[in-house]
C-alpha cells in the first residue's frame, strides 16, 4: 500500500502522463531489487521438509539481494541516459495543444489524505531499553563467534570455571571466519528483526494492534484495485509456460551456463521467477523435495527465491495502478537485478556451504 501511494505520488509530479519517469522507474529498481533482510517464504518451505536449520540462508539472500540492489540502482541510472530510453511524450489530445499539469489519481480515498500520527519521542529510559537490548544481542552473537575461544579460556582461568556457557548448535560448528560470521547473523536475524520492531514501536507509544489492522484494511483495498492489472499479467503468464518457453529456454541455456556452474536443475527456477511467484514456489519446493532441504542445491534455490523478485507482476501492479503504457527503462533494470541477484546467490552459496 504504501509504495503504490508513493507511486501515485510521483504520477502527480510526471509532466509526461503515459510515460514513466526517471523517479519511477528508479523506485521500481528500488523495489524489485531491495536489501532482502528475511525470505519468509524460502524459510518456510525449508522447514516443512525438515531442513536442521532453515534459517541458513538469511545471510546468503542478505549478501546476495545486496548485490541485486547495487546492480539495480546501477543500471537505472546508466539506462536512463541511453537514447533507447529517452522520454518521448504523447502528441497532446486537447484541440489546442495546450498541455495541462496532472491531476491526482481519482483513486485516491480520504484515508490516504491523512497524515499519520507523529509518535511520540524516546524517552530517556527507552534508550536505556534499547541500550540494553542491543547489548543483549551483542553478547549472545559474541558468545557464538568465539565459544572455541571462550572454552579454552574457561579451562585456564579457574574463576571462570563455573560460568556456563550455551552450547553451539550444530550449524555452527564446522564453520569459521566469516562463515561463522554469516551463520550468527542467520541464526539471530530473524528474533533481533521481530523483537526489534515490536519493542520500538512500544516505546514511542505506537499502538501496534491498531496500525495492524489499519494496514491490512488499506492492503484489502489495494488488492481490490490492482485486479484487473494482476489477471491481465497471470494470464500472460500463464500462456507463456504452456507454450514450453521455459523448457525451451532452459535446454538452450544449459550448454551455456553450464561450464560456469549453474546447475541445469536451477535454470527453470531462474527464468520462472521474474514471471511468477505461485511457480516459482512450486518449482523450488519441488528441488527441496528432490534434493534435500540442506543440500547445496536447496540453500541455492532458496537464496535465489529470497534475493530475486517477480519483476514483471511488479512492473504490472505499479504502473497500472497509474496509467503507465511506457515503461522505459524499468523493466531492463528489474531483469538485470534479477540475474546479478541469481548469479550473486550461486556464488555465494557455493562459496559457504559446498
Amino acid at each position: 500500500p504504501l509504495g503504490l501511494r508513493a507511486m501515485r505520488c510521483l504520477e502527480t509530479l510526471n509532466p509526461h502522463p503515459g510515460t514513466a519517469t526517471n523517479a519511477m522507474c528508479t523506485f521500481l529498481a528500488i523495489n524489485t531489487s531491495s536489501v532482502q533482510l528475511i525470505p519468509a517464504t524460502a524459510i518456510a518451505v525449508l522447514a516443512a521438509q525438515g531442513s536442521k536449520q532453515p534459517t541458513a540462508i538469511l545471510g546468503t539472500a542478505l549478501l546476495a539481494s545486496t548485490c541485486a540492489a547495487i546492480a539495480g540502482i546501477t543500471a537505472v541510472k546508466f539506462l536512463q541516459r541511453l537514447p533507447l530510453f529517452a522520454v518521448k511524450p504523447e502528441a497532446p489530445t486537447e484541440s489546442n495543444g495546450a498541455s495541462h499539469p496532472p491531476s491526482a489519481p481519482a483513486s485516491s480515498t480520504k484515508e490516504e489524505s491523512l497524515t499519520p500520527p507523529t509518535p511520540a519521542p524516546l524517552s530517556s529510559r527507552g534508550r536505556a531499553i534499547l541500550a540494553l537490548f542491543f547489548a543483549l544481542f551483542g553478547l549472545m552473537a559474541i558468545l557464538l563467534l568465539c565459544h572455541e575461544s571462550l572454552q579454552a579460556l574457561q579451562k585456564n582461568a579457574a574463576f571462570l570455571a563455573d560460568l556456563p556457557l550455551p552450547k553451539l548448535p550444530e550449524s555452527l560448528q564446522s564453520q569459521t571466519g566469516f562463515s561463522r560470521f554469516m551463520g550468527v547473523v542467520s541464526l539471530l536475524a530473524v528474533p533481533f528483526l521481530l523483537s526489534f520492531f515490536a519493542l520500538y514501536a512500544s516505546l514511542r507509544q505506537v499502538k501496534i494492534y491498531d496500525e495492524f489492522v489499519t494496514g491490512a484494511k488499506e492492503g484489502w483495498q489495494v488488492a481490490m484495485r490492482i485486479i484487473p492489472y494482476l489477471t491481465a499479467i497471470l494470464v500472460g503468464v500463464r500462456m507463456f509456460r504452456e507454450a514450453g518457453a521455459i523448457e525451451w529456454l532452459s535446454k538452450l541455456l544449459a550448454p551455456v551456463l553450464g561450464p560456469l556452474g549453474i546447475s541445469a536443475d536451477l535454470l527453470p527456477l531462474i527464468l520462472v521467477r521474474p514471471l511468477s511467484g505461485s511457480a516459482t514456489t512450486g518449482l523450488f519446493t519441488e528441488l527441496v523435495t528432490r534434493f534435500g532441504a540442506d543440500t547445496l542445491i536447496a540453500r541455492t534455490a532458496a537464496t535465489i527465491y529470497g534475493s530475486t523478485e517477480t519483476t514483471f507482476y511488479v512492473l504490472a501492479v505499479y504502473f497500472g495502478a497509474v496509467g503507465i503504457r511506457r515503461g522505459r527503462h524499468a523493466l531492463a533494470t528489474g531483469l538485470i537485478a534479477d540475474a546479478t541477484g541469481a548469479l550473486a546467490s550461486i556464488l555465494i552459496c557455493r562459496w559457504m556451504f559446498a
